[in-house]
């Protein structure tokens, strides 16, 4: 909804700017301010879609360095993930060997118990055939014993019992503490045997929910940029259509520029003819033509009204001859933009400046720093913009700089 919304308010102007009719009017020089117009219109609508790329084009590399930190994550919890199956895989195998000791213990304590349970059947009867006998000791060790494990304990009679029936004993009493260490060992094993399950299952469930997390992120934020990326391209679209739109009012603009110096008497004293070698005018700043007047194709199609001067920005501007300030602020695709009436119809232009040193209505003498060059408005790098300009037409400068 935000894209459309958007997209909206860029091409709106747009439509309204074509759908409108050039009207010729009997005045040329009226129909000139009026194409001037909007060519400033259509620059401005430029200046805030290349505004609007620019920013978006931003978030996009702000977006793609997020996502592949995103994506950096994820590749080390998956390596932790990696990491964490093969201790799992380790733990599993570590885990069928307890369960195999376990079923060997078991195995054991079950033998032991029957081995238990015979040797108690034999200390029974061989206690019987001791009471039946005819002696009377053993008799009364047996009739006094409170219970078996008594009998089992009372050493001093025992003694009197042979070689073999100590054996019994002996192996009654061997079975039982052995029986008793075994499920003890065994509670242990059950218990290592649990934790280690329990363990290892919420490391990886722990590592796979941080994952999805991690991953969820990331097409979330890709999604967003996959939009941007199309609002873009549909901004670039349109940036193209202001180009050719200026393009097409430039052109309508020579057309009545050479009407207008088509119906100009050269002898009528309107506009001073060329002064060559010499001329009126300083040189604003001193440096390299980058751009000439007239016809160019270069960074787009359209008669280029001035010179472009390339100088670092900050360089300082200079009148290039003295008069009074008509024009000192934003101008449309001139960015910052000053002009300077010299009287006789003649006046001096400074666009794309970083800064303006100047006020409407101030006036200034030849050389006096008016601003600073900059990069401001519908330019592609610092360079000073120098017309010159008679009874609003633009004019070579060459011919007016000494």
């Amino acid at each position: 909804m935000r894209i459309r919304i958007l997209l909206a308010t860029l091409l709106l102007p747009l439509v309204v700017w074509v759908s409108l009719p050039l009207v010729s009017s009997a005045d040329p020089q009226d129909d000139l301010d009026r194409i001037e117009g909007r060519i400033d219109a259509k620059r401005g609508q430029l200046d805030r879609v290349r505004g609007r790329a620019q920013i978006l084009t931003s978030d996009i590399t702000a977006f793609t360095r997020r996502i592949d930190a995103l994506q950096g994550t994820v590749d080390t919890l998956q390596r932790r993930q990696d990491t964490i199956q093969a201790n799992l895989d380790e733990k599993r195998r570590e885990l069928a060997r307890t369960q195999e000791e376990l079923r060997v213990t078991r195995a054991r304590l079950a033998r032991l118990k029957a081995r238990l349970e015979r040797s108690r059947k034999i200390l029974a009867a061989r206690l019987v055939e001791v009471y039946k006998s005819d002696e009377p000791d053993m008799v009364s060790v047996v009739l006094d014993a409170d219970g078996f494990a008594e009998l089992l304990e009372n050493g001093a009679y025992l003694e009197r019992i042979g070689e073999q029936d100590r054996r019994i004993i002996s192996s009654v009493k061997d079975a039982k503490a052995e029986a008793a260490i075994t499920t003890r060992r065994l509670s242990v094993l059950e218990a290592r045997q649990q934790a280690i399950a329990d363990q290892i299952y919420e490391q990886r469930n722990e590592v796979a929910r941080a994952r999805i997390e991690v991953e969820g992120k990331r097409d979330a934020v890709d999604r967003v940029r996959a939009g941007k990326r199309r609002l873009l391209g549909r901004i670039r679209s349109h940036q193209h259509e202001l180009n050719e739109d200026i393009d097409a009012l430039q052109a309508q603009e020579s057309k009545i520029q050479r009407r207008i110096q088509a119906a100009q008497n050269p002898t009528s004293g309107i506009a001073p003819g060329p002064i060559r070698g010499g001329g009126r005018f300083i040189w604003p700043v001193n440096g390299p033509i980058t751009s000439s007047f007239g016809w160019r194709t270069s960074p787009v199609t359209r008669f280029h009204q001035g010179l472009d001067i390339g100088v670092p920005e900050g360089t300082p501007i200079r009148a290039a001859g003295s008069g009074s300030v008509i024009l000192a602020g934003v101008n449309g695709g001139y960015g910052n933009f000053t002009c300077i009436d010299h009287g006789g119809g003649v006046s001096s232009c400074y666009a794309h400046q970083s800064s303006i040193g100047v006020g409407v209505g101030q006036s200034v003498s030849q050389g006096q720093v008016i601003g600073a060059v900059g990069n401001t408005g519908f330019s592609f790098g610092a360079h000073l913009h120098f017309e010159v300009r008679i009874n609003g037409s633009a004019v070579q400068p060459l011919n007016y700089l000494g």
